[in-house]
Order: structure tokens, then C-alpha cells, then sequence
């Protein structure tokens, strides 16, 4: 994949989350949704497999970033904003490799 396409996915992904996230607190009653989705045996499978993502994200966020502080802030950012952090991440991500697709996947590592 070119890594202009992927930093325009990157992006819309932010744009994307961005309005869902305002529509959602907007439009809608956190507290009286959310209970209403942990009630629901489907809403818990996609809440445990939303999750799951969003640890397996994390984890790549803490291989790649040389700063123990720099991934904890990601990663609690993953935890409360969801996919808003991990599509600015990818992007932010993105634009640091300059072009190199192991540094982008590989972060820190990629240079050793």
C-alpha cells in the first residue's frame, strides 16, 4: 500500500471517530446507553471485542515508542477515546517514518 493512501485512511479515520464521538455524546445518554448495551449479550461480545483491539493496538504502541511515558499517555488515550487515538496515532505514525514502512511498523526498533 502506498503510504499516502494509508495516511489519508489514517485520517479519515480521525475525521470519522471524531463525529461519531460528538454524535454519540451529543445525541445520546452515556450513562443510559452504555447500561443498556451491557445488558444486551451481543453488546458485551462487541464491547470484549472491542477491547481486545484496543490492548493489541496498545501493545504496538508500546513496541514501538522508545518512551515509557510517550506509551502510557497513548495508551490510556486508546483506552478512552478508542480508535480517535489510535487513527491519530497511525497518522502521526505515519508521517514520522518519512516514507520507510519498517520504521513505521517496527518504531524504535526498526534502526537496530
Amino acid at each position: 500500500m502506498n503510504m499516502k493512501i494509508a495516511k489519508v485512511i489514517a485520517g479519515l479515520g480521525v475525521l470519522a471517530m471524531s463525529a461519531a464521538l460528538f454524535y454519540g455524546f451529543t445525541a445520546g445518554d452515556f450513562g443510559q446507553d452504555g447500561a443498556a448495551l451491557l445488558q444486551n449479550p451481543w453488546g458485551i461480545v462487541s464491547m470484549v471485542d472491542l477491547y481486545t483491539g484496543f490492548i493489541l493496538f496498545s501493545a504496538w504502541i508500546v513496541y514501538r515508542e522508545k518512551s515509557i511515558v510517550r506509551s502510557v499517555i497513548w495508551v490510556v488515550l486508546m483506552m478512552v477515546f478508542g480508535f480517535l487515538a489510535g487513527s491519530l496515532y497511525t497518522f502521526l505514525a505515519l508521517n514520522d517514518s518519512k516514507g520507510d514502512w519498517k520504521t513505521f511498523w517496527m518504531g524504535q526498533h526498526a534502526k537496530g
